[in-house]
């Protein structure tokens, strides 16, 4: 039987083809799920923050990992796996959600953005964005939203506050036990990961919990094992007209620029670790990876998940070998697996999940370097939309007046011609966002 089924998987993964076999890609699945099995822990954590029952979160994070990372491993043949952007996470639960935006409009902009992206993917309209959006905001925006992370993360973990007396951020009570194992749980973060340990981050989260145990942090569950909570309470939560309202807009955007050129970048990045681009640097196929990205996305905000897209992490299963969509299936396996272990998943502490996050975020900051601090129309811009996303804690106004103020440099520099015109237009809808901020 299993040489049957090895002579099936060949056929249809091409393994030989592809100089691999079926012992490599099972690795290289499982090792891509060590790398970013931590979202397991800490998205459905932050989707409660905003007010999301935290077991059924937790079902749609698996399910949709399960099923968009499947779909992407049997339709495009890429060991390419999905999950919830950090980002997109961030901005749906901490800024719309606990903003006070409801679940279905929150949703909607989701699948809206889903929608833009379908189009962009099936229209084969992808160099007109590319060409339109500046690459300085592209990275700024993705910066921004790093230091946002951050900043939730050092929050729940209780090392930075809220000093309402000051009316400024200031550090907490560092003797409280809480605080002390997140500081723990950092450490080992940065431990493991400058010690190159795969599935570092995991491996931190899972040590840090059961040093909460002693220290009366980490609750033991009653089970280990559970039928999945029901992704019901978040099913079909979709007012796709209420999330058309131009305030939305910048938020539209927050959650499509960087869902498409993650996914970009994503694909060409692992594509290249992986030999799978040809003589002149493109990914041969790589309309199909778009399709798949597009459509999860959309399909994902149909029960409240946010943006899916493609994991950085699946280098890691490409680095051991990995060179098919069986990789990714095995990925996909091993978080069902994860489905029925729910209790294991919801007895990690906010201390054990917060180190991740602060982690995370700082990492996001590296991409500045790509940014010409030469140019003053090109670093300013960008330096807005880091600033205003972490003052105001709204990646929304980031995205905002970056873009109104490149396009305004580039009007008043004489440089007009050097941006789409399109982006005038967008700059001037951003304007309008803010006018709607003003009426309310």
């Amino acid at each position: 039987m299993g040489g049957e089924s090895n002579k099936w998987l060949n056929r249809y993964f091409r393994l030989e083809e592809n100089h691999t076999n079926v012992k490599t890609e099972v690795i290289a699945g499982l090792t891509t799920f060590a790398t970013m099995a931590y979202i397991v822990a800490v998205v459905p954590a932050m989707l409660a923050e905003g007010g999301l029952p935290r077991a059924s979160a937790l079902s749609v994070v698996v399910l949709m990992t399960v099923i968009t990372t499947a779909a992407m491993a049997l339709y495009t043949n890429r060991p390419f796996a999905l999950g919830p952007g950090m980002g997109s996470v961030a901005i749906f639960s901490l800024t719309l959600l606990k903003g006070g935006v409801p679940l279905p409009v929150a949703s909607g902009i989701i699948v809206l953005s889903g929608l833009i992206f379908m189009a962009v993917s099936f229209l084969g309209v992808r160099d007109f964005i590319v060409k339109i959006i500046p690459p300085s905001v592209k990275i700024a925006l993705g910066a921004g939203i790093g230091l946002f992370i951050s900043c939730i993360g050092f929050r729940q973990a209780g090392i930075i506050i809220a000093d309402a007396s000051k009316n400024v951020l200031s550090f907490g009570n560092l003797a409280q036990p809480k605080v002390a194992l997140a500081l723990i749980g950092f450490m080992l973060i940065l431990f493991f990961e400058s010690r190159k340990v795969k599935g570092g981050i995991i491996l931190s989260i899972i040590l840090t919990t059961l040093i909460g145990i002693p220290m009366g942090i980490t609750k033991i569950p009653s089970s280990i094992i559970t039928i999945p909570e029901s992704i019901a309470p978040l099913a079909f939560k979709v007012d796709l007209l209420g999330a058309m309202k131009v305030q939305y807009l910048p938020f539209l955007l927050a959650f499509f620029i960087p869902d498409f050129f993650s996914t970009l970048g994503t694909v060409l990045g692992v594509g290249a670790l992986g030999g799978f681009l040809d003589e002149k640097g493109n990914l041969p196929g790589i309309e199909k990876c778009f399709y798949v990205d597009s459509c999860a996305t959309a399909f994902g905000g149909l029960f409240s998940c946010p943006v899916l897209t493609t994991y950085l992490e699946s280098s890691a299963g490409v680095a051991a070998g990995g060179r098919t969509g069986l990789t990714a299936l095995v990925t996909a396996c091993a978080f069902m697996v994860t489905f029925f272990f729910s209790p294991l998943a919801l007895m990690i502490p906010s201390a054990a999940a917060a180190p991740a996050l602060i982690y995370i975020g700082i990492t996001m900051l590296k991409s500045m370097a790509r940014i010409d601090y030469d140019d003053f129309t090109e670093y300013f811009p960008a330096f807005i939309c880091i600033v205003l996303t972490i003052f105001s804690f709204n990646s929304g106004n980031g995205v905002a007046a970056a873009l109104i103020t490149y396009a305004f440099l580039k009007l008043v520099s004489g440089r007009v011609h050097e941006v789409h015109w399109s982006l005038y237009v967008i700059a001037i809808l951003m304007a309008c966002y803010f006018y709607t901020l003003v009426g309310h």
